[in-house]
């Protein structure tokens, strides 16, 4: 019966776990109720800076339902203060960060007080009856005033608003020449400055935590996407025996890295369900997501590129400025570091200089945001890749084939010291370009500049590159990130057949149970639905490094290859057992054990059953065949695209309509289509909705003006184009599968595509950039030919931010030489 089961990997197979998320047959953490549990509301800080002289909770300690008014003070002792486990360099600045303030907020959202209540209402309502005396402290908002040396500062105690520096130079570490010498001997250079604006992670579900103290452990289910992360954390944060925290994530509703910490509000749950000796459940509001869950991106990009006269690049250097927020969250300080390895993205840029100055403001803490420093490296490598094309009078796509790495030349070093295994750029960009009808779309837009239509058309090119699977160990050690890149699994291979198999990684969309479930079925010869998939829940599964970084299947996923070999090497000494034959004349095949050049073989089942009596086993055989794996790999894994966008723009009007978006993306082996499928058509709606429509936008007082969906500018289907998309592959060599990554490239490669087609429309007026989003007001600005003042941007912006800065990292500043 097993020889006529069909290949699994590379199946496009409906999501099993699809049928009781899609009917809300599932446990969210909202939905759980335990007896006599109170319900958390939080009193979040109206102003960005100020003292706390004082906290009037009397009040709201009478109201009807309230068990519980507590303050900073009340527990400024047992909270501790909020982990960053990636202290970039050796004398970088973290201020004291306590999940609920005591003596001074430092943006506006931050916690001051908190409710327990018998029902959520009345938990919300005696918020309004706490009375809080702010004394306001200069607020500081803008970056480059925040590092000026007359800048009032976000925390006193550290003297400076610059966290860290870190550095990266290609004739330091020897793996490439000098950038100043190539910059100074350039026949052609180009300079640019570009924003990255702020984003708010939008997920489907709300964060939420429930804690029970009552058992011998302490339980906390959180919407998480890192519950092994949030256990060891809490460990560590508040002194409790990490073997009396369980930690659960059950089915959590989209994360794209706005879960992916340890926040302030699971650690006073936490705190408070000992506290009180009840069980809490604290569940946010959207627009509590807005102004305290951790945002995304917000850099200030200063780019210089050399080239010869023929389109050669011959140097890069970058230097950044990160907003951090008010405080460091868990990785705050590594995200733009990723960058740093990616600003060469697929190029053979033959000198490279990094520079980025992590700077405090009183905003809301950043973090990562789907790609984590990686679309921000796109984006400024494939803006001035088309700004070199325009100063030189090329196609881009033609200055792109003419620097990037051919496909012949894999492996290849990077000049940021990063190896890439394979890869092949041109097969990826030809698909993409005939899809797309490139020569005709170019055709096109002569004639329509010719007639001087008042609808431009403008195409925009990203071919891209990232790294995927946060790992190996050793390298996360070598940027002084505080924990491991490897993952954990294991298989159970039960006395009827069936399997079990638990995962280290934790899912929050991705498909991990249908995945998981085609590889082990392929892997062990078993039927698909006889496959089940245990995961986020630190008992059940009590080893891992969780979901984020596009690591899920490549490191993940080849944890669960391993411990599948091993369940068949077991099985192997069974079977020969069982046959009475040498384990060398065994061949496994479709779930079956054989003799070669016979008919006489067992199952992996019967093997199974065969453990399960222990009737007749091998002396000394441990009777089991389960098995466990931990990988740590040895490179990350490259995926790489093209994708290409047309944009028709109104120039009298600026609106902006993504006329054809196609995208070509290489990631490796395939396990599953449908699920790459969806996987990139989630990447590029919020790609698109960077380049287009969302951004978060702080008032001069550091009061956020878009704390709410009706604000906050989060693109609908309608508002989004139809995608054509495609893969090639090209398998990744340090993996038994050959698979790489797909979770975040969408996001990655999108927005510089949008983004170039939007400027390539407007080029002919004179237009090298426009800010991001690109909304209406800013591109008929730019079509216009000049540029709004302070006032007139604000005026303009309608909750989309201002149109740049001051100073040598001016936004639009800069130009080509």
């Amino acid at each position: 019966m097993t020889s006529t089961l069909e290949p699994e990997l590379g199946r496009a197979r409906k999501r099993k776990e699809d049928a009781r998320l899609i009917t809300g047959r599932t446990h969210w953490t909202d939905n759980m109720t335990l007896p006599g549990m109170l319900h958390l509301a939080i009193l979040r800080s109206p102003v960005a800076h100020a003292t706390i002289s004082s906290i009037d909770t009397e009040e709201a300690r009478r109201m009807s339902g309230v068990q519980a008014v507590i303050t900073g003070r009340d527990i400024a002792d047992e909270q501790g203060s909020l982990p960053c486990a990636w202290p970039i360099t050796e004398d970088m600045k973290a201020p004291n960060a306590p999940p609920l303030a005591v003596d001074a907020v430092h943006f506006a959202g931050e916690a001051v007080a908190i409710v327990a209540a018998r029902s959520a209402a009345e938990a919300r309502d005696a918020l309004d009856m706490i009375d809080v005396d702010y004394e306001d402290l200069p607020v500081v908002l803008d970056m480059e005033q925040a590092i000026a040396a007359d800048s009032p500062l976000v925390h006193d105690d550290l003297g400076t608003n610059s966290s860290a520096t870190w550095s990266f130079d290609s004739a330091e570490a020897e793996t490439g020449g000098d950038v100043e010498q190539a910059l100074s001997s350039a026949e052609v250079r180009v300079d640019r400055t570009f924003r990255q604006q702020r984003l708010i992670p939008a997920f489907m579900e709300p964060r939420s935590v429930v804690v029970d103290p009552t058992g011998d452990q302490t339980t906390m289910w959180s919407a998480t996407q890192v519950p092994h992360i949030l256990r060891l954390m809490l460990a560590m944060t508040l002194g409790v025996p990490e073997h009396k925290i369980r930690v659960i994530a059950p089915d959590v509703g989209g994360g794209f890295g706005g879960k992916l910490q340890v926040t302030p509000e699971e650690v006073l749950a936490f705190v408070l369900a000992r506290k009180l000796n009840r069980p809490v459940k604290w569940t946010e509001t959207r627009s509590e997501t807005m102004v305290s869950g951790h945002h995304g991106r917000d850099q200030i990009q200063k780019l210089s590129m050399s080239a010869t006269r023929d389109g050669t690049i011959t140097g890069l250097k970058v230097e950044l400025l990160a907003d951090m927020g008010a405080y460091l969250r868990l990785v705050t300080p590594g995200v733009p570091i990723l960058g740093a390895l990616m600003f060469n993205s697929i190029y053979k840029i033959p000198a490279y200089h990094f520079t980025c100055t992590n700077v405090f403001t009183n905003k809301t803490p950043t973090d990562a945001y789907r790609g984590a420093g990686r679309p921000e490296a796109t984006f400024g490598i494939e803006r001035m890749m088309d700004e070199l094309a325009a100063e030189l009078g090329m196609d881009p796509m033609e200055v792109r084939r003419k620097n990037w790495i051919n496909n012949d030349e894999f492996p290849y070093t990077t000049v940021a010291g990063l190896t890439y295994d394979s890869g092949n750029y041109e097969a990826a960009t030809d698909k993409a370009m005939e899809m797309f009808g490139y020569q005709a779309l170019r055709a096109e837009q002569e004639e329509r500049r010719r007639m001087n239509d008042p609808v431009q058309l403008g195409i925009g090119v990203s071919t891209f590159t990232e790294m995927c699977g946060l790992a190996p160990s050793r390298v996360l050690g070598s940027l002084s990130y505080g924990a491991g890149g490897w993952e954990h699994a294991s298989v159970r291979m039960l006395p009827t057949g069936k399997v079990e198999v638990v995962t280290g990684v934790s899912p929050h969309g991705q498909g991990h149970e249908t995945a998981w479930s085609q590889i082990v079925a392929d892997r062990l010869g078993v039927p698909f639905d006889d496959v089940e998939i245990v995961h986020g829940d630190t008992q059940s599964s009590p080893r891992g490094l969780d979901t984020y970084g596009s690591r899920s299947l490549a490191v993940g996923g080849m944890a669960v290859v391993s411990a599948a070999d091993k369940v068949i090497e077991k099985a192997k000494k069974v079977a020969a057992h069982m046959l009475e034959c040498s384990e060398d004349d065994l061949e496994f095949e479709q779930g079956r054990l054989g003799v070669r050049g016979t008919d006489k073989g067992v199952g992996i089942g019967e093997c199974a059953l065969a453990v399960f009596t222990a009737h007749d086993l091998p002396d000394g055989m441990e009777p089991s065949l389960d098995a466990d794996a931990t990988f740590d790999p040895e490179n990350f894994s490259f995926p790489h695209g093209t994708h290409l966008c047309a944009t028709e723009v109104d120039t009298e009007t600026g609106r902006v309509r993504v006329r054809s978006y196609v995208c070509v993306d290489d990631v490796g082996a395939v396990v599953n289509p449908l699920i790459v499928e969806g996987q990139v058509h989630g990447g590029l709606a919020q790609g698109i909705a960077q380049a287009l429509f969302e951004e978060a936008v702080h008032d001069s007082e550091g009061t956020l003006t878009t704390a709410t969906l009706a604000d906050y500018l989060v693109p609908s289907a309608a508002d989004l184009p139809r995608y054509e998309t495609g893969l090639t592959e090209t398998k990744a060599t340090t993996n038994a599968l050959g698979v790489k990554g797909v979770g975040e490239a969408g996001t990655i490669a999108s927005t510089p595509a949008v983004v170039n087609a939007v400027v390539d429309s407007i080029r002919h007026l004179g237009v090298n950039d426009v800010e991001m989003p690109c909304s209406p007001q800013r591109v008929w600005r730019a079509a216009q030919g000049r540029r709004a003042s302070g006032a007139e941007a604000a005026e303009a912006g309608g909750g989309l931010g201002s149109m740049g800065g001051s100073g040598g990292f001016a936004t639009g500043q800069g130009g080509s030489r």
